[in-house]
């Protein structure tokens, strides 16, 4: 099996038990993202050398780094976050920007869904207008209502958008 097909099939499988988990329990779980972090390293190593362990290190680097702000910020779960760094050490830095600008379209999209059938659209657009022009006078401190220890917060599973475009990548390049 060629290295991009197992690349593939891999990423597949692992975004799958992912999200549903995720959508299950709202968690996704470390037995699943860690194992397929260090493989991942291990793997493009094995088929592309020294130089192969360094991509794979800065594709999880830029996927850690990303998503890990925005769960500093308490908009994303650590699940999610690990999830991103672990498909970045598969896939490397330049295709998971591609992935990051997918999710990120395809959260948007989830998110504005989730929020009109919910009937919370109008919060919806007030507390991404806070986190975003909140940021002076916050800095990267989580908003306290928003984050996701506050039971009262509305949380959507994020995994789903993170699969959706993580795969749709893969057709884009």
């Amino acid at each position: 099996m060629h290295s991009s097909s197992i690349v593939l099939w891999s990423t597949f499988v692992v975004l799958v038990v992912a999200t549903f988990t995720d959508l299950r329990s709202r968690r996704i779980p470390n037995w699943l993202v860690l194992p397929f972090l260090v493989i991942g390293i291990a793997l493009s190593g094995w088929f592309h050398g020294w130089r192969g362990v360094e991509h794979s290190l800065e594709g999880m680097a830029l996927g850690g780094l990303l998503f890990g702000i925005i769960g500093l910020m308490g908009g994303m779960g650590m699940g999610d976050v690990k999830l991103c760094a672990a498909i970045g050490a598969w896939i490397g830095p330049g295709q998971l920007l591609t992935a990051l600008v997918l999710t990120g379209i395809v959260g948007g999209i989830m998110a504005l869904c989730w929020a009109a059938a919910g009937g919370f659209l109008g919060e919806l657009f007030r507390g991404t207008g806070d986190l975003l022009f909140g940021l002076g006078k916050r800095g990267l401190k989580p908003d306290p209502e928003k984050t996701l220890s506050n039971p009262l917060a509305r949380k959507m599973p994020y995994a789903p958008a993170i699969a959706i475009g993580t795969l749709v990548s893969f057709f884009a390049r």
